[in-house]
């Protein structure tokens, strides 16, 4: 059994671990950002539910403003609040679907440091999607055609 899918409750705060999470989640990051310089982002599918996504966010959060994202919207006790609900309908669904994933705070940009927030992999899904269905995501490929990155799978 791969250890990153355990339950967070087995283990301590183990440096070891954390690194093994950050790792992941930088190389599901990039595979991404390489993809989505790669191909139409509006024609991406993220998972095989992706309409079903789209629908329920934009019913929950009509009003999100997802080309450069706030911390706020996500993060502060009022948003999390709005979040959970969400969130938790897809638990049976959507593998995984708390596992902690980076997001872009400005879709125009790559990943870095300062661009990135820490999410659950369905905010991610839910986000993305709609830059990409939104056409937000389309300046990428232009942008960045020739400085995608190469990316070891393990």
């Amino acid at each position: 059994m791969d250890i990153l899918s355990r339950p967070a409750e087995e283990f301590e705060n183990d440096q070891s671990i954390e690194a093994m999470w950050a790792i992941k989640a930088y190389e599901h990051a990039e595979i991404h950002f390489n993809l989505l310089c790669s191909v139409d982002p509006q024609s991406l599918k993220l998972t095989p539910l992706d309409d079903l996504i789209y629908k329920v966010f934009r019913e929950e959060f009509p009003d999100l403003k997802i080309d450069i994202l706030r911390e706020d919207d996500l993060k502060n006790p009022k948003a999390k609040e709005k979040w959970r609900p969400f969130c938790e309908q897809f638990k049976d669904i959507i593998e995984d679907y708390s596992f902690g994933t980076l997001l872009r705070i400005d879709a125009s940009e790559d990943y870095s440091d300062k661009n990135s927030i820490l999410v659950t992999r369905i905010q991610f899904f839910a986000i993305e999607i709609a830059r990409n269905r939104e056409g937000i995501n389309n300046i990428l490929r232009n942008k960045f055609k020739s400085s995608t990155k190469s990316t070891e799978i393990s």
